[in-house]
C-alpha cells in the first residue's frame, strides 16, 4: 500500500495487534497492482476473461463499483491505464522520470462493463480495462481489519492506513479518538478532530507527485480526460461512517472543487474539510461536531 499503518486496540491482548498486522499484509498481497502474483494483477491481465478471486477482492470490486455509481463516475476505479501512461507505473518510492512506462491498455468508462459474480466468486473486466485499487483500498482495508480485530476480542480499535482510518467499538477516552489533520504544505496540523465511531480519509494532490517529461504530475485524475485534476483544492478530508466510503468521497470532492465539493458532501450525508490552494480551510456543514 506504499504507506505506514498504525493499529491501536483498546482492552485487547497484544495478539489482536498481530492479527491486524497479518490481515494488512494479506490484503496487500491480494490487491497490490505492483505485485504480479496479486489477484488484482491477475484480474487486470486476464481481461476480458472472468477470474475467480477471494471474498476480499469481490468486496473491493463491489465497493469500487458502488462508489463509481454513487458519484456519477467522479470516482472511477478503472483509470489505471491513464496512471501508467502518466508515469505512475511502479511503487511510488521507485519511480524515476527517465524510466519509460510499460505498454498498458487505456480505456475510460470501463467501470460500466465490470461484472461481479458473487455466486461463483468471479470478476470479469471488459477488454482494455484495468482496476487500480489505490483510490479505495486503504479505506476498505481499515474497515476490514477493524472488524477482524473487534471479532478477535478488542473492545475498541483504530486502524490507520496512511491517513485513511477507521475507528470502532469503545474509544480510549469519553471524548473519543483524537485525530490530527496534517497540513499537506508541511506546516503544523491544520486542526484536530474528535471521533467516537466512523472513518476519516484524506486525499491531496501534494502527497504523491512525480516528474514526467519535466512536468509535475499527481495521482488524482479527471476520469474524462485521464489527466491530473486542477480544481483549486490542495487537499480534502472526509468524515463518514466507513473508510471505503470516506476515501471514495474524498476523491470525488477533490474533483468537484470547493463549492461543488461541499454540496456533494451534504448530498452524501457526510462532512469534511476542504483546503484550497491559498491554504484557506473550508469546513462543510456538520463539521463543527468533530472539531476540537
Amino acid at each position: 500500500m506504499g504507506t505506514e499503518v498504525h493499529l491501536v486496540a483498546v482492552g485487547a491482548h497484544p495478539d489482536v495487534l498481530e492479527l491486524g498486522r497479518r490481515h494488512i499484509h494479506e490484503l496487500e498481497a491480494l490487491w497490490s497492482r505492483f505485485r504480479e502474483d496479486s489477484e488484482i494483477s491477475r484480474l487486470n491481465s486476464a481481461a476480458p476473461r472472468p477470474v475467480r478471486v477471494s471474498p476480499e477482492t469481490i468486496e473491493l470490486v463491489r465497493r469500487s463499483l458502488e462508489g463509481w455509481r454513487a458519484t456519477s463516475g467522479a470516482f472511477d476505479p478503472t483509470i489505471l491505464g491513464d496512471l501508467v501512461a502518466l508515469g505512475y507505473h511502479s511503487s511510488f518510492e521507485r519511480l524515476e522520470e527517465e524510466s519509460p512506462p510499460p505498454p498498458f491498455p487505456r480505456r475510460r468508462g470501463g467501470a460500466a462493463g465490470v461484472v461481479v459474480d458473487q455466486r461463483n466468486q468471479t470478476v470479469r473486466l471488459p477488454e482494455g480495462a484495468a482496476i487500480d485499487p489505490g483510490g479505495i483500498g486503504k479505506g476498505l482495508a481499515a474497515d476490514i481489519v477493524a472488524e477482524k480485530m473487534l471479532e478477535a476480542g478488542a473492545r475498541g480499535v483504530c486502524v490507520n492506513v496512511g491517513g485513511d482510518l477507521r475507528v470502532a467499538g469503545r474509544p480510549p477516552t469519553p471524548a473519543g479518538w483524537t485525530v490530527g489533520v496534517d497540513d499537506p504544505f508541511g506546516g503544523p496540523p491544520l486542526t484536530t478532530l474528535s471521533l467516537q465511531e466512523g472513518a476519516i480519509a484524506t486525499s491531496s494532490r501534494l502527497g504523491r507527485t512525480w516528474m514526467r517529461s519535466g512536468v509535475l504530475r499527481h495521482h488524482l485524475l479527471e476520469p474524462a480526460t485521464g489527466q491530473p485534476a486542477s480544481t483549486r483544492l490542495a487537499a480534502v478530508t472526509v468524515v463518514a461512517g466507513r473508510g471505503w466510503w470516506a476515501e471514495v468521497l474524498a476523491k470525488a470532492i477533490f474533483l468537484a472543487g470547493p463549492s461543488g465539493g461541499v454540496a456533494l458532501l451534504e448530498q452524501a450525508g457526510a462532512t469534511g474539510l476542504l483546503l484550497d490552494d491559498n491554504r484557506r480551510l473550508i469546513a462543510a456543514p456538520g463539521m463543527e461536531a468533530f472539531l476540537r
